[in-house]
């Protein structure tokens, strides 16, 4: 009997490569497929076979049937998303519109990484910025694909991730990688006014514990996977402790967001990992 084949959409990112890593372990057949635009080599896994290319061109360059999709492999960053609003919409309408369709005719499972954005500031996040819209009506196409076409899905919520493999520097880089690159080079800590906005930061292997268990026993929506303990970006820039700079206000930085783990919990799920302990990590080992 054939090793279960997963494919992950987005498999050389930075939370993609952590997943096809956890799944390798497990002893399945993973394959990547990502377009490297925020991706990298250097995240590539032993084990995994790599296919390069776009998500709108899924049906040319996979071969095969999966046992399973783990769609990843989007446009993800708010404040940039208005520059790029072309890449947005090939990246998350051309392209999960082709990996649905593939999916529906593989007969398999998708699992779809929503956007936490979609409940931001009482829901209203959702219309915020070109990357929040398109994640949140990309759930209900996913939704509206299991009632039109009988496919089995889930869908997963981050928030806020962070550790190893963030990307550290340019525009698309995140904000706790950020944060330590600023301190190791002396650098003031930049704050998006007015500062005072909560995330839920929530470590990489909780958030790859969250997938995989959704992935194999979780069906239908809201399977957050999101921390509990909310800070704002000055109470994080003053865990770092360096000097702050205040940035004026940006169009699309929504204020709050309201983890819904409640499904996730209850098929077992956990955050255990606390930012104040990675922050501490990176201050005795990365720049004292």
């Amino acid at each position: 009997m054939r090793d279960k084949q997963l494919l992950v959409t987005g498999g050389a990112g930075f939370v993609g490569s952590h997943l096809c890593e956890r799944l390798v372990k497990m002893g399945y057949d993973v394959y990547s497929l990502d377009n490297y635009f925020t991706g990298s080599e250097g995240n590539h896994v032993a084990g995994v076979t790599y296919i390069r290319g776009e998500t709108k061109d899924i049906e040319n360059l996979v071969d095969f049937k999966p046992d399973m999709v783990y769609h990843l492999g989007e446009y993800s960053r708010v404040e940039q998303s208005f520059d790029d609003i072309e890449k947005v919409w090939k990246y998350n309408k051309e392209g999960t519109f082709a990996v649905l369709e593939f999916v529906r005719k593989a007969g398999c499972k998708i699992l779809y990484a929503g956007s936490s954005t979609k409940f931001g500031d009482g829901g209203l996040g959702r219309s915020a910025s070109p990357y929040a819209w398109t994640k949140a009506t990309n759930t209900e196409l996913v939704m509206n694909y299991a009632n039109w076409f009988n496919v089995p899905y889930a869908i997963t919520y981050f928030y806020n991730v962070y550790g190893e493999r963030e990307i550290q520097t340019g525009r698309y880089a995140t904000l706790i990688a950020l944060f330590k690159e600023k301190m190791k080079k002396g650098e003031p800590l930049a704050v998006v006014s007015p500062g005072t906005q909560r995330r839920n930061f929530t470590h990489i292997d909780d958030i790859i514990d969250g997938l995989v268990l959704v992935g194999e026993c979780g069906y239908g929506d809201e399977f957050g996977i999101g921390c509990e303990d909310g800070f704002s970006i000055i109470d994080v820039a003053n865990m770092f402790g360096g000097h702050i700079e205040m940035l004026p206000e940006r169009k699309g930085n929504r204020m709050a967001a309201d983890v819904i783990a409640d499904k996730t919990k209850a098929l077992g799920w956990t955050s255990k990992r606390k930012l104040t302990d990675y922050i501490e990590s990176l201050r005795l080992n990365d720049w004292k």
